[in-house]
């Protein structure tokens, strides 16, 4: 059963890791894809060569931190593929450091490109979903926007920040039929993680009451399951994939 047949979805930040999942689990449920890169035309270019034969597929090279690129995103989007029905503000970087070490840039970096470009991008598919009068949006948080990390105040931060705002769309636009929801991912293994000391690693899958790391399928189910109908009486949640390491 194809759960996302005739919809159209826009995900960012979407040729590597968690984005590129999302991606192939949504391109396998029927759905158009739509998805953007900020420098990787290669791996671009790969994706669509490995889903195009099964769905409708572009890559857009386009930055959502910038308010302007995320509105052009968005019309070009709907001039192509006539509507937009789901949106995952997924891109998103860290620059980890104390407190006391980090500098003005780094925070007002980690900000804009992690909460910057979900208002960019949600603001922008406002107006179409609105007159469709249906839509779902999904935007990626993190564990550390819930319970906070030490060296990552920025970064957590920026997620926190995402579970507010997600949470008054949802109330401002629930009356339209627009949901919107937060998956916030663990300790997921993508290419990030390989390059981290695998003592590190194990005592991370240690500490996680499931005795491993997620993957990034793990997060594509969350979210296929908040863009499906399965999810129609669901807004304004914040879903925590995460192993266990976090119940609350």
């Amino acid at each position: 059963m194809k759960l996302l047949e005739g919809k159209t979805a826009i995900i960012t930040g979407a040729t590597r890791g968690i984005g590129k999942g999302i991606v192939e689990m949504f391109a396998q449920h029927g759905a158009n894809i739509a998805f953007t890169y900020v420098s990787s035309v290669a791996k671009a270019d790969s994706l669509i060569k490995e889903l195009f034969s099964i769905t409708k597929i572009k890559g857009y090279k386009s930055d959502a931190s910038d308010y302007d690129d995320a509105q052009t995103l968005v019309d070009e989007v709907l001039k192509e593929f006539g509507q937009i029905d789901i949106v995952v503000n997924n891109a998103g970087i860290t620059k980890d450091n104390l407190l006391l070490r980090m500098n003005k840039e780094d925070w007002e970096e980690i900000l804009k490109i992690n909460l910057n470009s979900v208002f960019n991008i949600t603001k922008a598919v406002t107006k179409p979903m609105m007159k469709q009068k249906s839509g779902s949006i999904i935007n990626m948080s993190s564990v550390v926007g819930i319970k906070g990390n030490a060296g990552q105040s920025n970064y957590a931060a920026s997620k926190a920040g995402i579970i507010g705002f997600s949470k008054s769309v949802a109330l401002e636009l629930g009356s339209r039929n627009i949901r919107c929801n937060v998956v916030a991912p663990g300790f997921i293994e993508t290419e990030m993680t390989q390059v981290l000391d695998q003592k590190t690693v194990q005592q991370w899958r240690d500490n996680i009451p499931l005795k491993r790391g997620g993957t990034p399928e793990d997060i594509a189910n969350a979210c296929l399951y908040l863009a499906s109908d399965l999810s129609s009486y669901v807004t304004g949640h914040v879903l925590n994939v995460n192993g266990g390491m976090l119940t609350y």
